[in-house]
């Protein structure tokens, strides 16, 4: 039984080897079809990676008070984001909010972005004028997750008594101050001298938005820095206790209602949302992305299913002679049908190596230009898989049958 079978595998590559033009072409249209389901399944996966992870760092216990209020709109059925744009979070917003929430085990804090054009001096060398400046509270790094490398963080102290202390990113190190220690040395900005007291750990870049190169300074000296009108603030809350979250939330609403002075039946005027919450929005994002790369896939893979069946219906014509001699030999439906069977699968696996091969490649190349996480996309890696082998046996049922139904006798006189 067992030689029998190694038989027909043995004929089925003979004839796969007979055929290599054919083969590489149907092999090349299957890959085309796993490619696009592996290269886009790539690509959704590392940016749901890099943006889940930052939003991660938050962690499951902070919130935010912003301008922005999302939704979701329903309509005909189908459902959409809305965003709401309320008036900005003013210093005076901010302040009244850090003196009058009083939550237990709660710590708020408060931060604003200066510029993100800034350049930042030490000695004789210089940055291009590209640097994100930040003006934050003490909480600031714990809130969002942000650690520190060397040195400290900042302390009350240096925010109540406006110490001129910096927190700089770790690009500075091999940029400004070539590779050497940054702590206790002092920078630049806009004519102000900073004395850097931390080193950031590394966070990479977001949608181009590099992480690392960036400034934080104590929030009151950076609204003496930066006095443009309309900066809107945000505000961090962050609890002990993740069991708590519902309550903090409820108490933060009431209290910065309060603060904007909204009567009982006025909305909102502000968003609040937890990190969660912009987790399963990214979520909601590249799922439709997945949906839209199968989509693209199965539609690409049936069109190389109908090549795959056309051109194994061309062999089963080319070798009726060969299948009437193998029948007349005493060969049986079974095996004539196992052999065709056995190369349509080949094929099928041959181009999903192919395309597989070259999603991964697709999605590595992405996550590298636009310098976000890669992982392999195991669930694609399977489907692809798995489709491929159907495509293969789909596509060789029909040829694989009306080979095994072939007269002998009308075969052998077949030229």
């Amino acid at each position: 039984m067992f030689g029998l079978f190694r038989e027909n595998v043995r004929i089925a590559l003979d004839s796969i080897k007979s055929q290599i033009l054919r083969t590489i072409l149907t092999i090349v249209i299957i890959g085309i079809g796993i490619w696009a389901l592996v290269g886009i399944l790539s690509a959704v996966k590392a940016l749901e990676n890099t943006i889940s992870s930052d939003f991660a760092s938050m962690g499951a216990n902070t919130f935010n008070i912003q301008r922005y209020e999302f939704g979701v709109r329903v309509q005909r059925g189908n459902q959409g984001e809305t965003r709401k744009i309320n008036p900005v979070i003013s210093y005076n917003d901010a302040k009244e909010f850090l003196e009058r929430y009083d939550f237990p085990y709660a710590q708020t804090s408060i931060s604003f972005r200066g510029t993100s054009s800034a350049e930042i001096k030490y000695g004789n060398e210089k940055t291009d004028p590209d640097i994100q400046v930040y003006g934050i509270n003490e909480h600031y790094l714990d809130n969002t997750g942000t650690k520190v490398d060397r040195g400290r963080d900042f302390t009350f102290f240096d925010i109540e008594n406006n110490n001129k202390v910096a927190m700089i990113g770790s690009d500075f190190v091999n940029g400004l101050f070539q590779n050497d220690n940054p702590i206790g040395k002092t920078i630049s900005i806009r004519g102000v001298k900073f004395k850097v007291v931390g080193l950031l750990e590394s966070k990479g870049s977001t949608f181009g938005n590099n992480q690392d190169l960036k400034v934080l300074i104590p929030i009151k000296i950076a609204r003496s820095l930066f006095t443009q009108s309309n900066i809107n603030y945000t505000l961090s809350v962050k609890v002990d206790d993740k069991a708590m979250m519902a309550g903090a939330q409820d108490d933060a609403i009431i209290t910065f209602r309060n603060i904007r002075g909204l009567n009982p039946v006025e909305e909102n005027n502000f968003g609040l949302e937890r990190s969660d919450d912009l987790i399963n929005r990214i979520a909601s994002i590249t799922g439709v992305l997945e949906v839209s790369a199968w989509i693209i896939s199965i539609i690409t893979i049936l069109g190389s299913s109908i090549a795959l069946m056309n051109i194994m219906l061309v062999s089963v014509t080319e070798r009726t002679r060969e299948i009437g001699v193998r029948k007349a030999m005493g060969a049986k439906r079974k095996t004539i049908s196992t052999q065709f069977f056995i190369e349509t699968i080949v094929i099928g696996q041959l181009g999903s190596i192919l395309g597989i091969i070259l999603g991964i490649a697709t999605g590595i190349a992405f996550a590298a230009i636009f310098e976000f996480k890669f992982s392999l996309p195991w669930g694609a890696l399977i489907g692809a898989t798995i489709i491929s082998f159907l495509t293969a046996v789909i596509a060789g049922s029909y040829p694989a049958t009306k080979a095994a139904r072939l007269d002998p006798i009308e075969s052998l006189r077949y030229e």
